[in-house]
């Protein structure tokens, strides 16, 4: 089967784990601190704060900067559910915008209709690997004194007018679940400037503890492993050639599909670096296709199907706005196999299977 994920663990990421191991040391240390210091200095900032997983990161990163009850946090409804139920945790509202249907991201032009008196936050996400408007979305929140928190879980490496994301708003964060360009097995990272915000970052992935065994306020169990952070660093010298795999296999799906009738190839920004953690196309003959290419073995993925706010979870919560791009989009999108294992087989294979579905 042509998998829609394929992890590249290595004689190296096992030597590295079997060090950490024979070390002893298999708590949050020196690998760990390395790491940090490895992904501030590629993002361009001062410092990143690993967490066990890109949810703990959000959810880190939310209460270092101020995200309080009552407070209310603009983001997108199409994304992951754990973009929003981040904002939950604080006891925070989400309040969904709209997206645009060519990037998939949070439309810009529909974010100021949504601000009130209680909103603190914008957070974005950049979906797929494409990121969003940094340069609308930061007019805003300067004129409105808002703080920007990005989701860039599945963009590690992207750009937006050849600057990271990550380092656009107070702070960032990013994923390293198995199916992100890089990964630790499971694990996140929070980036920022702001010496304060890391400061509070670190208490709260561990207990709240300012100095061992003392505590000045609630913190939680979110530290990276020595492991993970070993499988990280050497994960981390592939990440370019990575992106770079995937940007190129994106080129060629794009040129071998775009001229199917009944497809809508991604569209990139040009003011982007787009680094295609997914590869996603849009049909309104999804389901049809889906269903074919999985008999040919070629795993696809709708990511994602059903927009958070029409989840059954938040529908009890009392989401009831229509957000129709969003729930257009959810019937329609199709990730294929993106990823850098790929060979020229089965790019090829993937492209004449979807020309053979339409030609029938």
């Amino acid at each position: 089967m042509i998998k829609i994920a394929s992890p590249s663990i290595g004689r190296n990421e096992i030597k590295a784990v079997i060090e950490v191991l024979k070390s002893g040391m298999l708590a949050q240390s020196q690998k760990v601190k390395e790491f940090e210091e490895k992904v501030a200095e590629y993002v361009g900032v001062k410092y990143a704060i690993a967490t066990s997983s890109g949810t703990a990161a959000l959810h880190t990163a939310l209460l270092a900067v101020g995200i309080k009850p009552g407070d209310e946090v603009i983001t997108t409804p199409f994304t992951f559910v754990a973009t929003a139920n981040s904002i939950l945790y604080c006891n925070a509202k989400p309040v969904f915008v709209d997206v645009d249907e060519k990037t998939f991201n949070i439309d810009p032009e529909k974010i100021e209709e949504k601000i009130t008196e209680r909103t603190k936050a914008i957070l974005p996400v950049h979906l797929y690997g494409q990121p969003a408007d940094m340069e609308k979305i930061l007019k805003i929140c300067e004129s409105h004194n808002l703080l920007l928190i990005e989701d860039a879980a599945q963009a590690l490496g992207a750009e937006f007018n050849n600057k990271k994301v990550g380092s656009f708003g107070i702070c960032g964060i990013f994923s390293f679940y198995p199916t992100k360009n890089i990964t630790t097995g499971e694990g996140g990272m929070i980036v920022t400037n702001d010496e304060n915000v890391a400061e509070r970052c670190r208490r709260i992935r561990n207990h709240g503890e300012y100095q061992r065994y003392f505590v000045d306020s609630l913190g939680y169990n979110y530290r990276m492993t020595e492991i993970a952070a070993a499988i990280g660093l050497v994960q981390f010298k592939k990440l370019e050639k990575f992106n770079r795999k995937r940007i190129r296999n994106a080129k060629f799906l794009t040129k071998n599909l775009k001229d199917i009738d009944e497809i809508e190839v991604p569209f990139v920004d040009k003011r982007v670096k787009h680094v295609f953690h997914q590869y996603t196309i849009k049909t309104p003959r999804r389901d049809e296709l889906k269903q074919f290419l999985e008999k040919k073995e070629i795993q696809v993925i709708v990511y994602y199907p059903l927009p958070i706010h029409k989840q059954k979870f938040y529908q009890e919560l009392g989401y009831s706005d229509s957000l129709p791009i969003a729930e257009e989009l959810a019937g329609k999108v199709l990730s294929l196999p993106v990823h850098q294992n790929l060979k020229k087989d089965d790019l090829k294979f993937i492209v004449e299977s979807i020309k053979e579905f339409f030609k029938s």
